[in-house]
Parts: C-alpha cells; structure tokens; sequence
C-alpha cells in the first residue's frame, strides 16, 4: 500500500490515478462484453471546451445487456462546482482537476441486478496554499427479484475490498451506502446496498489510492456470479413491468440526489456520458402497491431498508 520506490507515501500523483482508471475501464468493458456475447461496443472520445474530456463507451440492446455504460472522465477548471465541495464549503471557488470511472448495467433479464459502481480522484488548487486532495465512489446493486445468496455474496465481496485496510472500514461505508442510496421522498432505500465513501484523504495517498483500487477491482468479482447465475432464468410479462416500474426510482434517484450527476451537469460535462446511466426503458404507475405474498411485496418487505446482512448470517437469523 505504499507508493513507488524511493517516493513518500504521501505524494500526490495524478497522472498513476489516470493510468489506472483506464485500465479498470479497459478490463471492465472486456469483461461486461464477454459476459454479454458482444464484441464491440460504442465508444466516443469527446472534449470539455473547459479543459479535459473523456472516453464513453456503451452497450445498448444486448442479448444480457439492454444498456451498459462504463465512462471514463478527466476534467479540469477554474472553479469546483458546488456539488463537489458541498462536504468542504471552504473549497469552494478553487481550480481543480477531477477523473473517474463511473459505470451502470441495465440487465434484460429482471432476474440479473441492476448495478452501479464509481471510483473518482479530486484534486483542488488555491495559490499560496496546500493542494487539497480526496477520492470517492463505491459499488451497489439495486435487484427486482434479490436472492438472499447473491446479496451476502455482494456484501462479503464489499467486506473483502476493505479489509486490508481496517476493521471497521466495511462497517462505515457499508452504513453510508445504505444512508447516501435512500429516496427520502420514498421512504425507501434504492436497493441492497454495498459502498460508498467521499471526501476520503484520511490516510496518506498511497494507502487512500490503494483503498480505491481494492474498491475498483472488486466490482467485478462481486456481480459477474450474479450475471452469470441469473442470465438465462425465464421470465414474464409481469416481471419485465415491475423491472420498468423499478427502473423509475432508479431514475427519480440519480437526477433529484445524485452528486455524480449534479457535478457533471454543474461542471460543463458531456450531458450524453452524464445521462448514460439512465435505463433504455422505464414506467411509473400511479399509486401501485405490491399484492401481498407476492415477489415483489417481498422486495419491499425484506430488502429495501438497510439491514446488517453479514451480521444476520453470521448469527443464524
């Protein structure tokens, strides 16, 4: 977890964050259109009149897929958007340079999750003062019809990605994902949880880009079983509905809550790569409620609020 031969842990290097980030969308889009049985993608290079750009690439109507997008951005500017330092008021104003890998995966099959996952690097510059500096992102899935293996499988894989680093790192970003994917206007959590952190310089830079590393490289092991298991599980008209129905809160979250979003938008970004992660199809219906001892009213019932799974299991209940 340190940094390179003869470097202090503590120096701050962008360009081995960029390096990694597009390798981690090269070896996520290889895997997602293998998974798929595609072999190509749509991909656009574009560039932000501002400064920087990035590298959208996107599968639309696969035979696993109905949309997967996997973005890489690097921008920088004059002046840090508000949604980005609505935790640091203070930075507010500054130059800056941010760059991440953000992803969603749309599945066909009602019975594959819904997932998404992001790894994003900041740094903010004022003259005369220190650079601040600080990495975000996480992984969750948000299932229709949620088996109780995949979301232990889902979550022990998320405790896998922190442990190296703390015994109560899980805990803590296990208990913020859940706090962060929540539809207030709802009442509801978004789905099962996994990870979520911000505003993370607590350790030393080495040790804070191997933490977001471990996040990165963890994305896939923990929901390629899950394609894999639920690709070819049959379904019907009524599962694909609520597979719609569940997709507008999907919807409903990223463009009312989303900081991701609000800072793409606020930023200048690319609105087609920003938007990427909205489903290819979706459907509100008013004032639906699940029929009891359904699926679906279990969906409601059983996982969408936060839970301790792993401590659940552990204990037998």
């Amino acid at each position: 977890m340190s940094g390179q031969a003869g470097e202090s842990p503590s120096a701050v290097r962008p360009e081995a964050v960029r390096r990694y980030l597009l390798g981690l969308q090269d070896r996520i889009c290889e895997r997602l259109l293998a998974l798929d049985g595609r072999s190509t993608l749509i991909e656009d290079a574009w560039e932000r009149d501002e400064g920087g750009g990035g590298r959208s690439r996107v599968i639309e109507d696969g035979p696993v897929f109905e949309k997967a997008g996997v973005n890489f951005s690097h921008v920088h500017g004059a002046a840090l958007p508000a949604a980005a330092s609505a935790r640091r008021p203070d930075l507010a104003g500054r130059r800056f340079q941010a760059m991440g890998v953000s992803l969603v995966i749309h599945p066909r099959n009602p019975h594959v999750p819904t997932s998404h996952a992001n790894v994003r690097f900041f740094v903010a510059e004022k003259a005369a003062a220190e650079p601040a500096w600080w990495f975000g992102g996480g992984f969750d899935l948000t299932p229709c019809y949620p088996r109780h293996e995949d979301v232990l499988h889902w979550h022990r894989n998320a405790r896998e990605a922190c442990a190296p680093f703390g015994g109560d790192v899980y805990s803590r970003f296990k208990a913020w994902c859940d706090e962060y994917f929540y539809l207030p206007h709802r009442g509801e959590a978004r789905g099962v949880g996994g990870l979520f952190f911000d505003d993370l310089n607590e350790w030393d830079f080495a040790t804070s880009f191997a933490f977001l590393r471990s996040v990165g490289d963890h994305f896939l092991p923990g929901y390629q079983p899950l394609v894999e298991r639920h690709r070819d599980a049959p379904w019907d008209e009524r599962e694909r509905e609520f597979q719609l129905y569940r997709r507008g809160r999907y919807v409903e979250f990223n463009l009312l809550y989303d900081r991701g979003t609000l800072f793409g938008l606020q930023s200048g970004g690319r609105t087609e790569s920003i938007l990427m992660s909205l489903p290819p199809m979706v459907s509100w219906r008013y004032n639906w409620r699940p029929r009891p001892g359904t699926p679906e009213a279990e969906l409601y019932r059983d996982y969408l609020r936060p839970r301790d799974w792993l401590g659940e299991a552990a204990s037998g209940d």
